[in-house]
């Protein structure tokens, strides 16, 4: 049934009151500020809202479903989810099934705030996230030529950028609109006592607008299921979410799952378990999609593509039977994963591990995999099928499905208790998708710079007996502070001949792993002291410098290219070494990896 429209803020009013809720079957919010931002620019133009869709939950049925409160202040990290509402029976509710980006934007925008990390800052830094509340500035005037034909100026700030005027303009708090007594009398006041007289006018205008759509416009227009079935809910929810923000099939995959497992909440189990396996080492970034994928890799179902038909009651019966040991495998995966040096930055491609946790999950380890010296040679097969996986291009894009499918089959098959990297890595080639390198690869590995999100994972290939428990820094051995122009000219070399030296800086050839506690000590000491203060005889500086590929260590930088480019071809023939193709995969015939 179709319902004439209400005000935002009467609407944020039943959010508040929990009169207006989430059903279980909701999707993340996925919207980033710069939407929210253009959203608002778009209500403030009068562009066409859009009609919602609702589910009138009768109060004899409330106390049989799930519900969720609307995200108010959204922390990247620590707040991304809905928060659950406690059993509400014999309450008259209503939930959106269409609609729920929109609504989660203006509760975010009009009553809460946005907490995204910022860039190159720790994922477990407490200033990595900033909160920052929606403002528009009153006085702004729209550019003409601008190509996405935004009218108003509308900003996430933190509380300081906005006391202190960090960005200019003259900001309003958006959220305040909802407190203002009236259009009149109230605006004029906050102005009055903010502006010069010349500037209330055209910032009155703007003020009044937004005081117009959220109070006196109706733009929620609503159209109301009332059928109480859960099924037919989900199903509604399945085929209005084909627009907007296009939905995931992990989204569809949580519906399902929320809507159909029976002794667990699915959405509390994997959010609590994405938040777990985000908590490891240094920090990840994995999201459901990827415990969703496992939950069809390691439970046998069919395909682990997100398609539809893999969605039925029987396959999501068979996943949350097998969710322990799901939950599980995919725990010691990541620990294992980031004891190898890994973070949320060096992996790359996440589904990576899927096959992986697989191994683990058909041979169920005890915890001491990770430290036992009887599995050593296991972890160097996985870790080195999983580096070269990484550092080898195309192997986890398309027919990536496929591939997991077949690995699986690979592993399952297999009739050994270790991990099969030589069958899986035939299987690999076989599709095009093999883990050796050729000429052309090995110069690029050679040439890979300081900053590369994989430089971490090949000098930790390279150099096997680097204890990567440890917390260790890819180091610049010539330090880079003495790459300035200046400090290189006076450390003896010539003008012409600087470029080539700053070229170099950053090279693999000049760089090294070493633990965090040295690095900091050895900070802007030149090589040949370092090692001179680090190693006191002779033959501990000797063995360390064949061990990492040195060479001659000049005392001077003037002789940095050269030790660049010599340290660069001994790296080129170790990579060849431990990434070169032999006639088997593997890597029992090599030495020391």
């Amino acid at each position: 049934m179709y319902q004439t429209g209400e005000t935002i803020a009467k609407t944020l009013d039943q959010i508040h009151r929990h009169d207006l809720v989430l059903p279980a079957i909701q999707r993340e919010f996925v919207w980033r500020p710069e939407q929210i931002c253009k959203f608002f620019d778009s209500l403030m133009q009068g562009y066409p809202f859009g009609t919602f869709l609702y589910w009138r939950v009768d109060p004899e049925n409330s106390g049989q479903f799930n519900f969720f409160d609307f995200v108010r202040d959204y922390h990247q990290r620590d707040n991304p989810h809905c928060p659950p509402l406690p059993e509400m029976p014999n309450s008259r509710l209503t939930a959106v099934l269409d609609g729920q980006q929109r609504l989660t934007a203006l509760n975010i925008g009009l009553r809460g705030s946005m907490a995204i990390k910022l860039p190159y800052r720790r994922w477990k830094s407490p200033d990595a996230f900033p909160p920052r509340k929606l403002y528009l500035d009153l006085l702004w005037q729209p550019d003409e030529d601008d190509e996405e034909g935004l009218k108003y100026r509308f900003n996430f700030l933190t509380d300081l950028e906005f006391k202190e005027n960090r960005v200019r303009g003259c900001w309003y708090p958006v959220g305040d609109v909802l407190a203002l007594e009236n259009a009149g009398p109230a605006m004029n006041r906050w102005l009055n006592e903010r502006l010069p007289q010349n500037q209330v006018t055209p910032a009155f205008d703007t003020l009044f607008e937004l005081y117009q759509v959220v109070h006196t416009k109706h733009l929620v227009a609503y159209y109301e299921e009332t059928g109480q079935e859960l099924d037919k809910a989900l199903q509604i929810f399945i085929r209005m979410n084909d627009g907007g923000t296009p939905l995931s099939h992990s989204d569809l995959l949580l519906s399902i799952a929320v809507a159909q497992w029976n002794e667990h909440d699915a959405r509390k189990e994997i959010h609590d378990l994405v938040d777990e396996l985000n908590r490891v080492g240094t920090g990840f970034n994995f999201s459901k999609d990827l415990v969703l994928k496992a939950g069809l890799m390691l439970s046998d179902i069919g395909s682990v593509g997100f398609k539809v038909d893999n969605f039925n009651r029987e396959n999501m019966d068979t996943f949350e039977d097998n969710w322990e040991e799901i939950k599980r495998a995919l725990m010691l995966t990541v620990r294992l994963v980031a004891s190898f040096g890994f973070t949320d930055r060096s992996l790359t491609a996440h589904s990576a591990i899927l096959p992986i946790a697989y191994y683990l999950y058909k041979n169920k380890p005890e915890e001491y995999f990770l430290t036992h010296s009887s599995f050593e040679v296991d972890r160097k097969a996985i870790r080195e099928w999983l580096t070269r996986s990484l550092l080898k291009s195309g192997i986890w894009g398309s027919g990536l499905d496929t591939l997991l499918t077949e690995l699986r089959r690979i592993i399952g098959e297999s009739d050994t208790d270790a991990f099969p990297f030589d069958r899986i890595s035939v299987e690999m080639a076989r599709r095009g998708r093999e883990l050796e390198f050729n000429d052309e690869e090995v110069e690029d590995l050679a040439d890979m710079r300081s900053g590369d999100r994989l430089t971490f994972a090949l000098l930790s290939l390279l150099f096997p007996f680097v204890n990567l428990r440890d917390n260790f820094h890819v180091d610049h051995i010539f330090p880079a502070a003495r790459f300035t122009d200046r400090r290189l000219m006076d450390a003896g070399v010539s003008a012409d001949k600087v470029s080539s030296f700053r070229e170099r800086k950053d090279g693999l050839a000049n760089l090294q792993l070493l633990p965090g506690e040295l690095n900091t000590e050895k900070n802007a000491t030149m090589p040949a002291e370092w090692l001179s203060k680090t190693y006191s005889d002779d033959a501990s500086r000797q063995d360390y410098e064949e061990r990492h590929l040195l060479g001659y260590v000049p005392e001077s930088i003037t002789e940095f290219v050269a030790f660049h480019d010599a340290r660069r071809d001994r790296l080129k023939e170790r990579i060849k070494e431990v990434l070169g193709y032999s006639g088997q995969f593997g890597f029992s015939d090599r030495s020391d990896s």
